[in-house]
């Protein structure tokens, strides 16, 4: 896989950078602006060597557009923003006509249904849009889509100066040697990341269950979870791994009862609780691994995030950063927590991935489909 560091000069030349813009956005004010900064370096570069930039992103989903990300990025940079199809010829004249040390922004790249197809012509159209192609956009590299596996068969390919540090983070995990190796999942969704247990199982020395998915383990442990969520079919996988010593349950957790939210251990629980987050027994607990340890890799935040259940995991975090261990934290919620509090201190053992999904599956599978189509 190629640098686009590597490239001495890219003088004249258009470039096709693969980004991911897709931040949340309320009443068109962005409210996490991590992945727009985060492509800089790689826009930088560009513009260094003498190159334009013309960007690929999405936002949500196909009626969603991405002016306000133009407006955001117009505070730094000489911007074109472009609406034009990019399958009608005329977007050539139009990119032509941008002057130099300008960035050129296309609309959501997801409004064309090609885009999540691959379709061949789609991908070579926008291929035609530039010399040479850059995938700095690690959090979609999980997906095969035109933008991210479909334009490298028609261009020279390299990888962008985020994927690569997202790529030597990770591959990091996948390779360490430092021990204690903490290993801390929280959020939902726990059909997703069944691989990614099974596979630290093998590489960490402990395993903390937080977040929506410890509900589910703690109703398969024999524990009430009252009328919290938790999702179904998958109790035999969680039995599995409770059955390993490695697999750590938090010992006790917040409850809204009675519109008043306390802490109880897990056979405290009532039938009309909700669990939101993990308790401050657990918190301490926790804490003292992560002092302990040389490596923390943590996915997901420990709490309801959308209800501003952040306690604990801001508790975690600033643990994490007063910690001397290595830490890669995944994306998302947990990642806007730690960056929140990263802002206010000078801690570099800690790396932030941009990933969500991507950092489970690269975690999990140790390559993606972007990846492997530069290569």
């Amino acid at each position: 896989m190629k640098s686009l560091t590597s490239l001495p000069s890219l003088k004249g030349a258009r470039v096709v950078v693969r980004v991911d813009y897709n931040v949340p956005i309320a009443a068109n004010r962005i409210r996490d602006t991590r992945r727009i900064t985060s492509s800089f370096e790689t826009i930088n570069t560009i513009l260094k060597k003498g190159g334009t930039p013309v960007l690929l992103a999405h936002l949500g989903d196909a009626s969603a557009s991405l002016r306000p990300v133009a407006t955001f990025l117009s505070k730094t940079y000489k911007i074109v923003f472009v609406t034009h199809d990019v399958m009608d010829t005329h977007i050539h004249d139009i990119i032509n006509a941008v002057p130099k040390g300008t960035i050129i922004l296309l609309e959501n790249i997801r409004r064309y249904e090609q885009e999540e197809k691959n379709v061949p012509a789609f991908a070579k159209a926008l291929a035609k849009l530039g010399s040479y192609y850059v995938n700095d956009a690690f959090s979609v590299s999980h997906r095969k889509h035109a933008s991210v596996v479909g334009i490298p068969k028609y261009l020279p390919s390299f990888a962008g100066v985020q994927l690569q540090k997202e790529i030597a983070a990770l591959s990091g995990v996948l390779k360490n040697n430092k021990h204690p190796f903490l290993f801390i999942l929280g959020g939902a969704k726990f059909g997703t990341k069944i691989p990614l247990l099974k596979r630290f199982t093998e590489l960490a020395d402990h395993i903390v269950i937080t977040g929506a998915i410890m509900n589910n383990f703690y109703k398969t442990a024999g524990f009430s979870v009252g009328k919290s969520v938790t999702e179904e079919g998958f109790d035999k996988p969680i039995a599995a791994l409770l059955k390993n010593e490695k697999v750590l349950l938090p010992a006790d957790c917040l409850v809204i009862r009675k519109q008043k939210t306390i802490a109880v251990t897990p056979i405290e629980i009532e039938a009309n609780d909700v669990v939101v987050d993990i308790g401050p027994q657990s918190v301490a607990l926790i804490t003292e691994k992560i002092m302990k340890a040389k490596l923390v890799v943590w996915n997901g935040p420990t709490g309801w995030y959308e209800k501003g259940f952040v306690k604990a995991t801001t508790a975690l975090a600033k643990a994490c950063i007063q910690s001397k261990a290595h830490t890669v934290i995944g994306g998302g919620d947990t990642g806007a927590v730690v960056e929140k509090i990263l802002k206010k201190t000078d801690a570099k053992h800690i790396f932030v991935s941009t990933g969500g999904g991507a950092t489970l599956e690269y975690l999990a599978q140790g390559n993606l489909p972007g990846i492997v189509a530069l290569q």
